[in-house]
């Protein structure tokens, strides 16, 4: 009985942790640039001795869906979304360079340049910082350019360009802050073939549908495994009263 209940405790723990990724999936649905998480489940053997029959499951994150998300039109100058392959340089909470595919940009009072969730963007000197202009301008090359106050119409000055990055996939990963980062610890070098539109940003790459019925057959295999529990126990006192008729 032992091993049945094993079995099935651990499928349950695992398959709570495949449900915590996927309904994180769900959660940020509208989230911008998001790149969705994948799992699977995998046999593991238990090593130790005495326990060669022993195999549990496990859940992990083989990889991350790098497919774009569907572009939306806002009208706005300062957003952007990235053409097909490549990321937008950031710099994170913790002060290391990351990279996004979230283009909502804005500027705060002192002039630099964030992302929607707070992050500065990097330039080819740092992060950017924009002066007061009357208008701003954001090339398909990520350069971006300014009429100063007072300036005339055709008065465009080239002020930085955003960092544009296309490492390969295979050298990076997605860290717990949601950003990507190079698998050696370094930094992607600006790549000028990434391109940008600008007045639109790209939306989460999360499949509804698909998530929501993921999250249904999470939830069966649960309660499968939960019921297998209970017939554990059921078993196990059935074992226990025959050897008390026995003895």
């Amino acid at each position: 009985m032992d091993r049945m209940l094993y079995i099935s405790m651990n499928a349950a723990q695992q398959t709570m942790l495949a449900q915590a990724t996927n309904n994180n999936n769900l959660a940020n649905i509208n989230t911008t640039g998001f790149r969705a998480d994948l799992e699977q489940f995998r046999a593991m053997p238990v090593f130790g001795e005495g326990m060669p029959s022993r195999v549990y499951s496990m859940t992990e994150r083989p990889a991350t869906d790098y497919q774009q998300g569907p572009v939306v039109s806002t009208g706005r100058e300062l957003d952007v979304s990235v053409q097909g392959e490549g990321f937008i340089a950031v710099i994170g909470v913790d002060g290391r360079e990351g990279y996004t595919r979230a283009g909502d940009f804005h500027l705060t009072e002192t002039g630099q340049l964030l992302t929607g969730t707070g992050l500065a963007v990097m330039g080819d000197n740092g992060p950017i910082a924009i002066p007061p202009a009357e208008k701003i301008e954001i090339g398909a090359d990520g350069t971006i350019s300014i009429r100063p106050v007072g300036a005339e119409e055709n008065a465009l000055a080239v002020l930085d360009r955003i960092k544009l990055v296309k490492p390969d996939l295979q050298d990076i990963f997605k860290d717990s802050d949601g950003l990507m980062r190079m698998r050696d610890g370094g930094e992607a070098p600006l790549d000028a073939s990434v391109k940008v539109a600008s007045g639109t940003i790209e939306s989460s790459n999360v499949n509804a549908v698909g998530a929501l019925v993921n999250m249904i057959e999470l939830q069966r295999k649960y309660e499968m495994q939960v019921k297998m529990m209970s017939t554990a126990e059921e078993n196990s006192a059935a074992s226990a009263r025959l050897l008390q008729l026995g003895g």
